[in-house]
């Protein structure tokens, strides 16, 4: 007998898991097509030249690599914004410009696992490609923000900066040599604190240096305070400042301004950002995590054509919002996934089951035949373990006269010989709460 073992840091689904995480896709893809995003894939698999050095160091270090049949020297995608780039470049010439898409899908990254991080995951990408504006900055600003409001997730707090401004600086106090390094340090200042954040920048540059950055990345009492704090210690104005400032007024403008925050120890640890950057908390539990985080990357395509394609965009860690919402008992709670089951009296019946069945989920009811003839308790205990609420029942008086029998199992209410034609209404009468989300392919509950 072979051991049902999986790896460490995967998952299998179970179904009510399953369902939740379907259902808040499907609530995120509706948001991103309200904004003009379509869809796009791309493969699991790309060649390891495509990803290795685009995330940065440790990144390179997670990425699954191995050489496939053909001898080639392949990869699992580490995220979806890399692939995408090299998509843009292969696909540029197909598709109009500005380009909006969004991507659903799983990656990988062999690292450490814990509460929320798995190597196995799905990210929920939305991007802006060809284009480089304030607006499209604020849009995917934004699209964060009404997606979470969509989700019905509350508490939440975008934190932006800019990565351009953070440069300046780096490039006023001498050390833009270090500016991996640096970014990599203070993008850790929630795991490791302060102090060792200033024991590195200093083995980095020196005591004042490493005191004017910490200065830079303390946000102040609002985001004008903080903003005109990292515009003196970068060295003054200049075109990172104004987008920043930019972002800001539209969000000011907006119904989240009261959730926007400049925090400018916000870098993100991928190497490809070079503009305005985002990261996203549930205020409740910050401790989890950013649960959705992005940036502006004008360079990346650069990397696989000379066409000039520059991008912004985010992504929403959906595996680590679950385990959030979880730990904070907001998981959304979903209706049954059968609403009907029609029960099996008798084999004779079976073509009066599957007619009825057929005709009710035409009409938008999500139906279930019992597979065989069993006693109805035993097709009871199966229905209330699943937690199917409405019942049909179908014997040989019933299937000669073109009728069925209704039954509603959470009350045990049993209504007779209702013409077939007549049997979804009769649903819809006795159980309004199910049949409006049937009809239009919901979960109530959500």
């Amino acid at each position: 007998m072979i051991e049902p073992r999986i790896l460490k840091g995967f998952r299998d689904m179970l179904p009510q898991d399953e369902r939740i995480r379907l259902r808040l896709q499907d609530i995120l893809q509706r948001v991103f097509r309200s904004y003009g995003f379509v869809p796009i894939d791309t493969p699991l698999l790309e060649y390891t030249e495509i990803l290795l050095g685009k995330g940065g160091g440790e990144t390179d270090k997670q990425i699954y690599r191995f050489e496939d049949h053909g001898g080639r020297d392949v990869a699992l995608r580490f995220d979806l914004t890399v692939p995408f780039a090299r998509f843009m470049a292969a696909h540029y010439s197909e598709l109009p410009l500005p380009f909006k898409r969004f991507h659903m899908a799983k990656v990988f990254r062999g690292e450490n696992t814990q509460r929320g991080r798995y190597r196995e995951f799905t990210q929920c990408d939305f991007d802006i490609v060809g284009v480089d504006s304030v607006s499209a900055d604020f849009e995917i600003l934004n699209l964060m923000a009404d997606s979470f409001a969509a989700l019905g997730t509350t508490g939440i707090s975008l934190r932006v900066s800019h990565r351009g401004l953070f440069n300046q600086l780096l490039d006023r106090l001498g050390i833009a040599g270090e500016t991996t390094e640096v970014l990599r340090l203070v993008d850790k200042l929630r795991k490791i604190g302060a102090d060792k954040v200033r024991e590195g920048l200093i083995a980095l540059a020196d005591d004042q240096a490493a005191e004017d950055i910490l200065a830079f990345i303390q946000p102040l009492d609002n985001n004008q305070a903080t903003l005109e704090n990292m515009i003196r210690l970068a060295g003054g104005e200049s075109a990172a400042a104004a987008r920043l400032r930019g972002v800001l007024e539209l969000a000011t403008e907006s119904s989240m301004a009261a959730d926007v925050v400049l925090d400018p120890s916000i870098t993100r640890g991928l190497d490809y950002y070079t503009g305005i950057v985002f990261e996203t908390f549930l205020s409740d539990l910050p401790q989890i995590g950013s649960v959705c985080s992005g940036g502006r990357y004008n360079d990346l395509a650069g990397l696989y054509t000379k066409q000039l394609l520059p991008g912004v965009g985010a992504s929403i860690g959906l595996d680590r919002l679950l385990a959030g919402l979880d730990e904070l008992s907001r998981l959304p709670q979903l209706g049954p996934e059968t609403q009907v089951l029609v029960f099996c009296l008798q084999e004779d019946c079976l073509s009066a089951c599957h007619r009825v069945a057929g005709l009710l989920r035409a009409d938008g009811w999500r139906v279930e035949v019992y597979p065989e003839a069993k006693k109805l308790p035993k097709q009871f205990a199966f229905a209330e373990k699943r937690g199917i609420p409405l019942g049909i029942i179908i014997g040989p008086e019933e299937q000669e006269a073109g009728t069925a029998n209704l039954k509603d199992l959470r009350t045990r209410e049993t209504i007779d010989g209702i013409p077939v034609a007549h049997i979804s209404h009769q649903l819809r009468e006795l159980a309004p709460e199910f049949s409006v989300s049937a009809r239009h392919g919901g979960d109530s509950g959500l």
